[in-house]
């Protein structure tokens, strides 16, 4: 038995709420303490990724139906080893940005927790284990969103809590409905629904399941459901913003996936209207969202919506049900996660540094922050996908999928809309960074003064933006992983 895997979501779990009761208030102590902990449960997530056995590990028994078990596998891996990594940068980015925010031992409590919660996510082994840590990664992110308890920042955690529980609720139907026709709850590659249980309710199952993606597709910020993003995202803290978006949603993508591809498989949806109706859903998730990304002044609320776009990349991946497509999905999934962390970060420093919050107050930044925005740049360029960053290698993957696949008119359509998002992406992104940089002829060139934020903030982000290019140009090694998770479940 794997009971090893209990070890990382205990820990942090453990650690967090044993922060306040310590009474860690000097701020060395408490960042020791809290570095360690993240530090050490990533180098443990990457011994289990290596070393487990795929051997089921059950906490508890609820009845012959439901136990709480946790397994490993490959989409465990990719999951938890991406989310460790980006905690443990976040983490030491915290460390000088919560100077700005205070409220440091609250904070670390819920954020501390939230990685051993994630971890459960990623290591479930069953609908009822991945049920149970996803309504506590909503509990436990809530505080995260109203941390600094303004009248904007309570009003947009009850929004998250609510279209949370919304999607939630969604999910819990499937849920029960799943039970009468699939063999197990537990996670089965091909999946586990059996058809001779389905005979004529063939419609309302399809109805279940399309309600059950759409209900974990609230997390990835899927349309109707994404709302809670750009309204959480400005007013969290830059280090919450980055993890909510760079990795809640991609628990919401990872929620998906277990049920398409490991509840009712591939081939129940492929083909059907509900196949359709996802395509329509993330394609137009993914035009709607970059289009006020480019309208939107707000700095943080710019890049929410990007998020609310670019996730939306992951799940057209999913929908084209093509190996292709699926590992696509997967690339932009680590990239997306990636880069989100990285500009998020760099807003972050130049709101904790200069205080400016909108788009258009960032003329000439660049000259001012050199190292945050030539990060917040190639980040930019990663996500517009131009090579040989991350961003370019899942692109094209998607756009193949997508062409290699039997999805009549999105065959044409999706490729198309994320052309036609990239260029929308490049000019709400590209065009800030052109005035960081060349802030024109009326810039204070001679009186203007060097605020880089200090090596706390700068090192996460420098390491990101060596990561979100060296994806792209090695990208192999990730290709075969996720072409061998593909070739399991199709």
């Amino acid at each position: 038995m794997n009971i090893a895997l209990i070890i990382p979501i205990l820990l942090p779990i453990i650690a967090g709420v044993l922060i306040q009761p310590l009474k860690l208030h000097d701020r060395k102590k408490r960042e020791r303490y809290v570095s360690t902990v993240v530090i050490i449960n990533f180098v443990i997530v990457v011994l289990l990724a290596m070393t487990a056995g795929s051997e089921p590990f059950t906490i508890l028994r609820l009845n012959r139906v439901v136990d709480i078990t946790l397994k490993i596998d490959g989409m465990s891996k990719l999951f938890t080893c991406l989310a460790s990594l980006l905690w443990v940068t976040a983490t030491f980015y915290s460390f000088e940005y919560m100077k700005h925010e205070g409220m440091d031992e609250r904070f670390y409590t819920f954020f501390v927790i939230t990685i051993g919660v994630l971890i459960g996510i990623g290591y479930a082994a069953n609908l009822p284990t991945l049920y149970l840590f996803y309504e506590m990664m909503t509990l436990i992110t809530f505080p995260l969103v109203m941390h600094s308890q303004t009248e904007q920042s309570v009003k947009a955690g009850k929004k998250y809590l609510t279209y949370s529980f919304i999607g939630a609720t969604a999910a819990l139907g499937g849920f029960f409905f799943l039970n009468k026709y699939c063999t197990t709850f537990h996670f089965v590659p091909g999946g586990s629904l059996d058809l001779s249980k389905v005979g004529n309710q063939t419609t309302l199952l399809q109805v279940i399941v399309l309600m059950t993606i759409m209900g974990f597709g609230c997390k990835a910020g899927m349309f109707p459901l994404h709302a809670w993003l750009p309204s959480g995202h400005p007013v969290a803290p830059a280090p919450a913003s980055a993890v909510l978006s760079g990795v809640i949603t991609k628990a919401g993508v990872l929620a998906i996936i277990r049920v398409m591809y490991y509840m009712v498989g591939a081939n129940f949806i492929r083909g059907t209207w509900v196949q359709y109706v996802l395509l329509s859903l993330t394609l137009y998730t993914v035009f709607m969202g970059s289009m006020l990304a480019f309208k939107e002044k707000l700095f943080k609320k710019r890049l929410a919506y990007s998020s609310v776009s670019q996730v939306s990349y992951v799940l057209f991946g999913l929908m084209t049900m093509h190996p292709l497509g699926f590992v696509g999905a997967l690339l932009h999934m680590c990239a997306h996660a990636v880069i989100k962390n990285i500009l998020f970060l760099s807003a972050g420093a130049v709101i904790y540094k200069r205080h400016k919050t909108y788009v258009t107050e960032l003329k000439g930044i660049g000259k001012e922050m050199p190292i945050t925005m030539w990060c917040f740049t190639i980040a930019s360029i990663a996500l517009v996908g131009i090579p040989p960053t991350s961003g370019f290698e899942s692109k094209w993957f998607l756009a193949m999928g997508a062409l290699n696949s039997d999805i009549g008119i999105f065959r044409y359509l999706g490729p198309a809309t994320l052309l036609v998002s990239a260029f929308l992406t490049a000019g709400y992104l590209l065009s800030i960074m052109s005035k960081a940089f060349f802030p024109g002829d009326d810039y204070p060139y001679d009186t203007f003064k060097k605020t880089e934020v200090n090596a706390y903030m700068t090192v996460p982000m420098i390491i990101l933006t060596v990561l979100a290019v060296l994806m792209g140009m090695f990208a192999t090694p990730l290709v075969q992983f996720f072409t061998q998770i593909a070739s399991g479940i199709m």
